[in-house]
């Protein structure tokens, strides 16, 4: 059991919409699409899985260096993130966030690039999983691979989301049905 003093949430507006933001003393955990009143019964259910024994608290001023950051990647002004992260998962999905950390900046990779990246080139389809249970969208970008085909595939957030996050990037995309 991860017994943490506390784990903190705060809330931030973007060109997403709300973003609910949860931080241990740490780093930043957990980023979460829609406002904290909608993500508090899954950000509970996910902190019991996780086994994390702790105080949730709402404090908005300590997300203040997270959400610059955040804010200054929605105003183009920043292209790499510097914040303290404390992520919680299995070994290879670390490995995974980790190898997705890599895909620079305005740039997309597929599930396969990101398998061989690894060092895992035949699993591509635990790649896929692995991603889709990140923790933390935008600072993980997630939102930057793509399917081989070169077509938009899966996001939690929706692929509206990562539609426009890669155009934010400045990298053309297309969903294809």
């Amino acid at each position: 059991m991860f017994t943490r003093q506390s784990v903190q949430y705060g809330e931030m507006e973007c060109i997403l919409g709300p973003l609910t933001l949860l931080k241990t003393d740490k780093g930043l955990c957990r980023i979460d699409f829609g406002t904290a009143e909608d993500n508090l019964p899954l950000i509970k259910a996910w902190l019991k899985k996780q086994l994390i024994t702790a105080e949730l608290e709402l404090q908005q001023e300590s997300m203040e260096p997270y959400i610059v950051q955040l804010e200054e990647y929605f105003a183009r002004q920043r292209t790499v993130f510097d914040i303290p992260l404390d992520l919680f998962g299995t070994r290879f999905q670390k490995q995974v966030w980790d190898g997705l950390m890599h895909i620079p900046y305005g740039e997309t990779y597929s599930y396969k690039d990101i398998a061989t990246l690894i060092g895992s080139p035949k699993a591509v389809r635990a790649i896929g999983s692995a991603n889709n249970k990140n923790p933390m969208p935008i600072i993980i970008p997630c939102h930057r691979v793509i399917g081989s085909n070169g077509c938009l595939v899966g996001y939690g957030g929706g692929l509206d989301k990562k539609e426009v996050l890669l155009n934010l990037e400045q990298q053309p995309s297309q969903i294809c049905s």
